[in-house]
This record gives structure tokens, C-alpha cells and sequence, in this order.
């Protein structure tokens, strides 16, 4: 468990109720996928969460989630959706409270 936490991320911004959630965790998970998105191979994507708009994507190596989080800017954007949807990515913890990701989300 402790090892998966290092290779998974916190993603806010995504647009709730546009799509199926399952269409909408294929997007991230694509998204996240691309090598101009600085990523890699994805393990899992956990979407929907208890909080709106918030995915956690959890990456094989670890060493994709700090090329991840160096990319100035993560647009989300697919022939799906009406536009394009810039993401906040931040690391994921063990001790992220409900209120650290509500401000991460605001």
C-alpha cells in the first residue's frame, strides 16, 4: 500500500456529470497515458471519488508521477468533451483530509 500511494496523483478540475464515469476514467486515463502529457502506463484510475470533480490515477512507476507534476499545465481534452478542462495535479498522501482536498478542488 505504501508504494502504491507513491505512484498515484490527485487530479481536480475534472467536469462531473459532462459524461459516464467510465467514459470519463478511459479519458483520464488516456490523458495520463500520453507521452506529451509527461506520463506513462497507468495501473489504475479511480473516478468517481466522494469528492466531485476529484480522480486519483495511479501510475506502474513511480518515476512518472514527478514528470507528471513538472508539467506546467494539464489540459484535459477529448473529441468527447465540449472543451478543453485544465487539471490540478497534486501528490497523492495517505493523511489527505477531506478539507485539504476541498481546497484543492476550489
Amino acid at each position: 500500500q505504501a508504494a502504491r500511494s507513491t505512484r498515484t496523483i490527485v487530479i481536480a478540475g475534472v467536469p462531473a456529470g459532462l459524461l459516464q464515469d467510465d467514459v470519463m476514467a478511459d479519458i483520464l486515463t488516456i490523458h495520463f497515458q500520453m507521452s506529451r502529457n509527461s506520463g506513462g502506463d497507468v495501473e489504475e484510475v479511480t473516478y468517481p471519488t466522494r469528492h466531485e470533480g476529484v480522480a486519483y490515477v495511479t501510475f506502474e512507476d513511480r518515476e512518472v508521477v514527478e514528470s507528471v507534476l513538472k508539467k506546467d499545465q494539464h489540459l484535459l481534452q477529448d473529441k468527447r468533451l465540449p472543451k478543453h478542462y485544465p487539471l490540478r495535479v497534486t501528490r497523492y498522501c495517505d493523511n489527505v483530509s477531506s478539507s485539504l482536498i476541498h481546497l484543492i478542488v476550489l
